[in-house]
């Protein structure tokens, strides 16, 4: 393992009723300014919102409501929380949503403490913000993680980048497995295969073969794989809802990730498809996975075959891609592009333009060139 320094900052309150039981004590150490987020009115239909301002408001609070936060969050959305935060003096900004709520809030909170334009600060000049505003999360959706880390992935329209950025990460999270419970079957078999790709992308960096963070990540795979399987058969299942949450938590708080380099380029190229097409992130991620490591199997031979057999039962390292492409269309997952939800039709012209700005990265068992990125987007039309 390579060397490492791990600090793990934010406070979890796991389980069902989490929200009434700790909520409350946890906000008692911030100021009474808070800005309340979520997305487009869900938690107002479900009953959340409304459970949520008692609390508040029981805890002495004055709430400012930031609503309409979008998936795949734009930095137009950013500077609007931004603003509403600075006018209203807010001292601690509550995220209750999923991932996309969680990431808008993550760089409002950056951005809410400096002058300087975050994305050029990051981008461009290398830079990170050194005030934040603090802020926790309420998750109602799983499968991103965003609640365990400081890094945020937004869409910036102008320059059609859709990229992460580094803020703030939450003092506190609550995962409530009942919350999850009206979220669509798709939406939460789309986010929990995106908790599987986060362990795939971490499992597959280049690193040493002798190393306790691939354990854990096969471990983490496995979990979640069956209980997609228990939600196929039952969605109101809430225990595997609880499961997922937690594995969803695992894959991104680090602890996979240390001692080792991972490979997160399939996530950087449904990133940028998703900058140009808008679609659903994890659904964008169970198309590229199955062509991405088709490519690239032979440059990681012994990994791909212990996957295949530790997370599948398949006995060769191709058999296992099989049968993750398989479990893909199990689910329900689209397998082809044409099937995603896209605000543009997608073209090869298109896929051109993706596989030209997005993010290449050498941490992956073998690095890709622009072309080969461009093919495997070919092959998943």
């Amino acid at each position: 393992m390579k060397n490492f320094v791990y600090e793990y900052a934010t406070k979890v309150y796991f389980g069902e009723g989490a929200v009434k039981e700790h909520l409350k004590t946890a906000l008692s150490a911030y100021g009474e300014n808070v800005m309340l987020a979520y997305g487009g009115g869900s938690v107002k239909a479900n009953g959340i919102y409304d459970e949520i301002t008692t609390i508040l408001k029981e805890a002495g609070k004055k709430v400012t409501d930031f609503s309409g936060i979008m998936s795949n969050p734009t930095y137009a959305k950013v500077q609007e929380g931004a603003a509403l935060a600075k006018e209203n003096h807010i001292d601690f900004i509550l995220a209750v949503g999923g991932g996309s709520v969680i990431d808008c809030c993550k760089i409002v909170a950056a951005q809410a403490k400096t002058e300087d334009d975050i994305w050029k600060m990051e981008m461009e000049e290398h830079r990170f913000p050194t005030a934040v505003l603090p802020m926790g999360a309420v998750v109602t959706a799983s499968g991103t993680g965003a609640e365990m880390n400081g890094g945020a992935v937004i869409t910036n329209d102008e320059v059609q980048i859709k990229a992460g950025l580094g803020a703030a990460a939450p003092r506190f999270a609550i995962l409530d497995p009942g919350y999850t419970m009206s979220v669509p079957k798709m939406q939460v078999i789309s986010g929990a295969f995106d908790t599987l790709s986060h362990a795939m992308e971490t499992y597959y960096g280049n690193s040493d073969e002798d190393n306790v963070s691939d354990d854990v990540a096969l471990a983490i795979m496995k979990n979640t794989v069956k209980n997609m399987r228990r939600l196929l058969k039952d969605i109101n299942d809430v225990q595997a809802r609880g499961n997922l949450m937690w594995d969803s938590a695992m894959a991104e708080n680090g602890i996979l990730k240390v001692g080792r380099v991972t490979d997160f380029q399939a996530h950087q190229i449904e990133h940028q498809l998703g900058a140009y097409t808008d679609c659903n992130h994890g659904q964008g991620l169970a198309v590229i996975h199955p062509a991405y490591y088709r490519h690239i199997v032979k440059d990681a031979p012994e990994k791909f075959l212990r996957f295949a057999k530790e997370v599948f039962g398949a006995e060769t390292a191709e058999a296992g891609i099989d049968a993750l492409a398989a479990f893909i269309e199990e689910c329900g997952l689209p397998t082809k592009l044409g099937q995603l939800k896209s605000r543009v039709e997608i073209t090869p012209e298109v896929l051109r333009k993706v596989a030209d700005t997005c993010n290449i990265i050498p941490c992956n068992p073998r690095q890709l060139d622009r072309d080969e990125v461009y093919d495997i987007l070919m092959e998943c039309m």
